[in-house]
């Protein structure tokens, strides 16, 4: 172990703005190799914790680690996906979507309109977004494609509105950012339910005017009128799903459970839910137990791994370094906010989310305030911004999802070309809230 000490260069002799360079090359490097995010950023936090302050460096990477996950909140991580992984296995979603038919009705591009309702009830019971554009495009997407609407617009219903996840509470990135940027959770929630729906409006206004401008697009479905005895049997699936929700988001936004607690209450809601229904089984328990280990145990150690980094990079004065560079970009705030926005956005197309809110939230939030805007209000904006990085290629994750249940003849670059104005929404929705900060208060 010693001998390999001396392999090691000091970097503290290269001063700061060498070390840098030199540290987030190498996390480039090395991610090129097909690391995983979570051990490069570890590797490289331990090299130059040793070479900029010796072997002694290593408890405060382990104490770094500590702080981060000795948090109650991050209870309510494994809780969120565990309620999603049991909607997954569960036909809450299937019954949730027949009972939007009524909200659908003859409208032209009803189902798209109805696809997006289910995802924002589902976004409303989980917070994550995976499971949900796994959802869709088993159920929306081939109905879509069946009664003859374009394929792209389908396609992009299906991932731009599994992806609401992240905006609409509880949102898991808001609770990463509450937990990075150390600001109240259920103020990140609150601040954050109205921008949701507003992009979820600006996505079935997009879709209204494709389908009455070009009727070949959104074809109306068959005619029919549903019997009272069948609009009955479809309000029965609703019933449960919203049910949960009133429960989880009411008791945080009444006041009467923390967010944890709140997550607590969606797991029972959602099992008795599945119990009722007659589903509860111990293969679909352990099935969703086995799902959310792995989805957690993969946040866990992005976690860790970024914790880690940030921790040394801020003890070696980096952080400093940085918000310097960046404030001195511009006098004009706006200028500032925007530059960041631009980062997260070129970060978002390469990185994991966690990793990305992990590693750039220390340095962006100070500043922020600095700036004198409110870090509630820039959660939102990084939300918000994050929805964009899920969809933009190359490694928009809601595409692989997509695919992963899509017919074969859909390939990857369609996909990704059916994101494109889904994109343009949101870049639109991150602007809105930067030029008019009141959409998103608290």
């Amino acid at each position: 172990m010693t001998d390999l000490l001396f392999l090691i260069p000091d970097f503290k002799a290269l001063g700061i703005e060498v070390a840098t360079l030199l540290m987030f090359g190498s996390l480039l490097l090395l991610l090129l190799t097909g690391m995983p995010l979570a051990f490069v950023t570890l590797l490289v936090a331990l090299i130059f914790a040793l070479g900029w302050f010796g072997p002694g460096a290593v408890p405060l990477i382990v104490s770094r680690i500590f702080s981060f996950v000795n948090s109650f909140v991050f209870v309510s991580v494994p809780m969120f996906v565990l309620m999603a992984a049991i909607l997954d296995r569960s036909g809450i979603a299937r019954d949730l979507f027949d009972a939007m038919r009524l909200v659908g009705g003859r409208l032209r591009g009803g189902i798209a309109i109805q696809t997006l309702l289910v995802a924002v009830v589902l976004a409303a019971m989980s917070g994550i977004i995976g499971g949900e554009v796994v959802l869709l495009g088993v159920i929306a997407l081939p109905q879509m494609l069946r009664l003859g609407y374009d394929r792209k617009l389908a396609i992009g219903v299906c991932c731009a509105g599994g992806a609401l996840g992240t905006m609409i509470p509880p949102s898991i990135v808001l609770i990463i950012y509450g937990l990075t940027a150390s600001v109240s959770i259920g103020d990140l929630f609150t601040a954050a339910f109205f921008p949701g729906l507003m992009l979820a409006a600006m996505y079935a206004a997009y879709i209204l005017i494709r389908a009455y401008s070009n009727p070949e697009v959104a074809p109306i479905p068959e005619a029919g009128e549903i019997p009272f005895s069948e609009k009955i049997r479809l309000l029965k699936g609703l019933f449960l799903p919203i049910l949960v929700v009133v429960f989880v988001l009411g008791s945080i936004y009444g006041g009467i459970a923390s967010v944890t607690e709140a997550s607590a209450i969606g797991v029972l809601g959602v099992t008795i839910s599945t119990i009722i229904r007659r589903e509860f089984t111990l293969k679909l328990i352990m099935g969703a137990a086995k799902q959310t280990l792995s989805t957690v145990g993969m946040i866990v150690w992005i976690g860790v791994g970024a914790s880690a980094l940030v921790g040394v990079f801020n003890l070696m004065g980096g952080i400093r370094f940085v918000q310097a560079l960046i404030t001195g970009i511009s006098d004009d705030p706006t200028i500032v906010i925007l530059f960041m926005m631009l980062i997260l956005f070129v970060l978002g197309m390469f990185l994991d989310w966690v990793g990305i809110a992990l590693l750039t939230m220390p340095i962006f939030v100070p500043i922020v305030s600095q700036l004198g805007y409110d870090p509630i209000w820039f959660g939102v904006v990084f939300a918000m911004n994050m929805q964009v990085s899920f969809l933009s290629p190359p490694f928009g994750p809601a595409a692989f999802y997509l695919k992963s249940v899509a017919p074969p003849d859909i390939s990857l670059g369609e996909i990704f070309k059916a994101l494109l104005p889904f994109i343009m929404i949101q870049i639109v929705a991150v602007a809105l809230l930067i030029i008019f900060p009141g959409i998103a208060v608290s």
